[in-house]
């Protein structure tokens, strides 16, 4: 009896394959169905389906028949009755976007969305009316196309983001707090009033031991005491590989001395305690200290060149989001460029504009006292993690990384945290500890959702 239905299962076995192409069919007549939704690619990897997609959007959602945009947005289907996750990266997708999974839906086991930014390219309207990059927009965009898809799937949502895509997820769920069930926001920075920075000045005075600290201190202050032959040395790079200044920071010097201010902040946003010991001497060579800032923040990225992708960030910062403003007390006498470490210093000029202090206060105030449903992770150190957002009392949580830099993530967190998470995350999508298993694949890479580089 047993060998009987051995092969009876064999025998059902040999048809299944039929189904997931019904099933295939049905889910692209569903997305061709949404108005304003286009397919531009699809695969089918064993175990879920990736598409690249395009969504009509209205350049201002304040007047909808003043223009639209095609938004770039990605989507890695399993099945219509799974969790969504709506990963929102605050930037733009890979120019070919490939399949990859956050945490968020490693642990849940479920579809996810992923959204391209209003205003990174291509997902820019044109002409481009920098006034209609706020929160409040691109909130609206990501409201549209989760109202879009929630015709296709019944499961529960929720949205995550590292770094600009968390405070991205958190700006959502401010204005939009009916459209997902709950927010799990990586290292978000909340810079609430932004000229009051006295935990990022706090940070750089505690973080690591004092002989790192000093040590960063110094291999800083050596760089500009060198400044002739340092700019020379970026000059020549600058030469050969086509990199331009004017556009966006202005020249060549003023490019050096923000590297040299970004450099401390680069190491412990990527880097860790344990790379102390790779901070140069006082007495390395010019080509030496030249080398190593350049493995830590990059020479090329304040060029006209290196900036290009990061425009819209820096537009929204000066604008809305608020940036680090740090004093420098260390390097008083060797800098030249007072307010060189705020976003208006390496924006063209027509991008240039004044801080709006209002959107983060009211953001702030929001998410300590009305809130629900968010889960903040944070590394201890990690700059961006100075200033955090506080979460409400209504089934809301903080969590800390020790050790952990700007890749602070749940599986970072101390045992007994990162099960805590896991289980409130599982808990708002109504899954099941097997049933995030059962859907789980080995085969799709982690995404962090974090640039390459320095911006939030």
């Amino acid at each position: 009896m047993r060998r009987l239905l051995v092969a009876a299962v064999s025998a059902l076995a040999l048809l299944a394959p039929a189904a997931p192409a019904a099933a295939a069919d049905d889910l692209v007549d569903r997305l061709n169905a949404i108005p304003g939704l286009t397919i531009v690619s699809q695969s089918e990897p064993q175990g879920y389906r990736f598409f690249v997609l395009e969504y009509r959007q209205p350049a201002d959602h304040r007047h909808p028949g003043q223009g639209t945009f095609a938004q770039r947005l990605t989507l890695l289907h399993r099945t219509t009755d799974a969790p969504v996750v709506l990963a929102t990266g605050g930037y733009g997708l890979p120019a070919q976007p490939r399949p990859s999974q956050t945490e968020p839906t490693a642990l849940l086991g479920a579809n996810q969305v992923s959204v391209e930014h209003r205003f990174f390219t291509p997902s820019r309207p044109q002409p481009a009316d920098w006034s209609d990059l706020t929160i409040w927009q691109e909130a609206s965009d990501e409201h549209r196309i989760v109202q879009a898809l929630k015709s296709i799937y019944s499961g529960r949502w929720i949205q995550t983001g590292a770094s600009k895509g968390g405070m991205t997820s958190v700006y959502h769920r401010r204005f939009y707090p009916g459209d997902v069930d709950g927010v799990v926001a990586y290292v978000a920075p909340d810079d609430v009033v932004n000229p009051l920075d006295g935990a990022y000045e706090h940070f750089f005075a505690t973080v690591g031991d004092g002989s790192c600290r000093t040590a960063l201190r110094n291999l800083q202050q050596e760089a500009l005491r060198r400044r002739d032959r340092l700019v020379a040395l970026l000059e020549a790079e600058a030469a050969a590989n086509g990199y331009t200044f004017a556009g966006t920071i202005g020249t060549v010097d003023r490019s050096f001395e923000l590297t040299v201010l970004d450099t401390p902040w680069a190491f412990w946003q990527y880097s860790s305690a344990a790379d102390c010991p790779s901070v140069p001497s006082v007495t390395a060579t010019d080509e030496e200290l030249y080398a190593w800032i350049d493995g830590i923040a990059g020479w090329s990225f304040y060029t006209d060149q290196g900036l290009a992708p990061y425009l819209p960030y820096y537009r929204q910062a000066a604008a809305q989001l608020g940036w680090p403003d740090l004093k420098f007390r260390h390097l008083r006498g060797l800098t030249r460029y007072p307010g060189l470490y705020a976003p208006n210093a390496v924006l063209p000029a027509d991008l240039k504009t004044r801080h709006n202090p209002v959107p983060m206060l009211d953001v702030d105030h929001w998410v300590r006292t009305r809130s629900e449903r968010m889960l903040f992770v944070y590394g201890q150190n990690d700059p961006w993690s100075s200033e955090r957002f506080t979460p409400s009392a209504r089934d809301s949580h903080l969590y800390v990384a020790p050790g952990a830099n700007h890749g602070a993530n749940i599986s970072r967190l101390s045992p007994a945290d990162a099960a805590a998470a896991t289980a409130t995350l599982r808990r708002w999508a109504g899954v099941s500890d097997t049933a995030a298993q059962s859907r789980r694949s080995a085969t799709l890479p982690l995404d962090d959702m974090l640039p390459l580089r320095r911006p939030a």
